[in-house]
């Protein structure tokens, strides 16, 4: 063979070596520069505070620490909103009581809500759910706000986006042994919502015997609050009865929400309303299922006044209470005692 044919040949060697080397450098590179998969936060199941009952959980739903996990990146994620402008915390925030602190809801692409959102403080508890008490579980509350005015979605293209991200991808797989469905979506938010326990406020200290955990003027506003009959409907240490009733609220409007009535079919029904847990009252104004009362001073006089009269007004768990400057100033320092710890924070969502 000629010399110049084998220097070609040799040339050629050598710029195939210099090119899969470069090749092996740059896949390498790659990879070390790939990041790592996603590792979702995994904190131990809560258990309920101390003289609460053990919550009642749904047999097809059982709770896990990594499902609660699940639903926790669920309910931090906007990209279950119709527009991604949202998530179930834009209505659920710790300071303003989980609500959103606005007279009534704002769902996705800006749709104003007739209703105020709810507190989510012990919601596990509730047997049925919205103001109204139209959904009979959890889990169908969330598929109604994630698929109805609150949220937007179509779960079905939420969970086709879902299940491209790998970090949820694999997580779905671990919960549900499958790919997401709206079903898992909303089990798994149902499953973190059963965890948004409040039962440790300076009431609740007080009561479990540490008398220096709330001050004189709140001591006296738990009498208050018991010899003027609030504890009838704010009862238990949910400080709900979970029942219905019409006070008032909005009933003098030219077409009045009906409230419980639209669901129950039952006249005398019309205007109630479920009463909301005290827990967290004093930071979850504004007041009532419309939003109506801005302080919770107004909302202690209109209570105290027993209501507002109209048809329906709930006369028999409703009366006035003749409560002195004084006693109202104690029976505010008593509300102030309910307030709730809250350390959610968003985590580390899948990309």
């Amino acid at each position: 063979m000629r010399p110049g044919i084998r220097f070609l040949e040799a040339l050629l060697l050598i710029t195939v070596g210099l090119f899969s080397f470069q090749l092996g450098c740059k896949r390498a590179e790659e990879k070390a520069a790939a990041p790592p998969a996603y590792q979702p936060e995994v904190p131990a199941l809560p258990p309920a505070p101390p003289g609460f009952e053990e919550m009642p959980i749904p047999a097809d739903n059982p709770m896990t620490a990594e499902k609660v996990a699940l639903g926790r990146q669920l309910f931090f994620d906007k990209r279950l909103s119709a527009d991604g402008s949202r998530s179930c915390y834009s209505c659920h925030v710790c300071e303003n009581g989980l609500t959103d602190g606005l007279p009534t809801a704002v769902g996705a692409l800006g749709k104003k809500l007739t209703r105020s959102s709810p507190t989510l403080w012990n919601i596990g508890y509730h047997k049925e759910y919205y103001w109204d008490g139209r959904s009979a579980s959890l889990e169908k509350q969330a598929l109604a706000a994630w698929s109805g005015a609150n949220m937007g979605a179509k779960p079905e293209e939420v969970v086709a986006t879902l299940n491209a991200i790998p970090g949820y991808k694999d997580q779905f797989q671990r919960v549900f042994a499958s790919e997401g469905t709206p079903e898992h979506v909303i089990k798994a938010l149902a499953a973190f919502e059963r965890t948004l326990y409040c039962g440790t406020t300076p009431f609740d200290k007080f009561q479990q015997g540490d008398q220096t955990a709330i001050s004189e003027d709140a001591r006296k506003g738990w009498e208050v609050f018991r010899q003027s009959g609030c504890g009838t409907c704010h009862a238990g240490i949910l400080f709900t009865d979970l029942q219905y009733h019409n006070v008032g609220i909005g009933m003098d409007a030219p077409q009045p929400d009906v409230g419980r009535q639209k669901v129950s079919n039952v006249e005398n029904e019309t205007g109630a309303f479920k009463t909301p847990t005290l827990r967290d009252i004093s930071r979850s104004a504004p007041y009532f299922h419309d939003g109506s009362v801005a302080t919770l001073e107004e909302a202690v006089d209109l209570m105290a006044g027993g209501g507002k009269p109209n048809k329906y007004l709930d006369r028999k768990n409703l009366r006035k209470a003749a409560i002195s400057a004084k006693q109202k100033e104690e029976l505010l320092a008593f509300l102030r005692s309910l307030d709730c710890e809250c350390d959610l924070t968003e985590p580390k969502l899948p990309n």
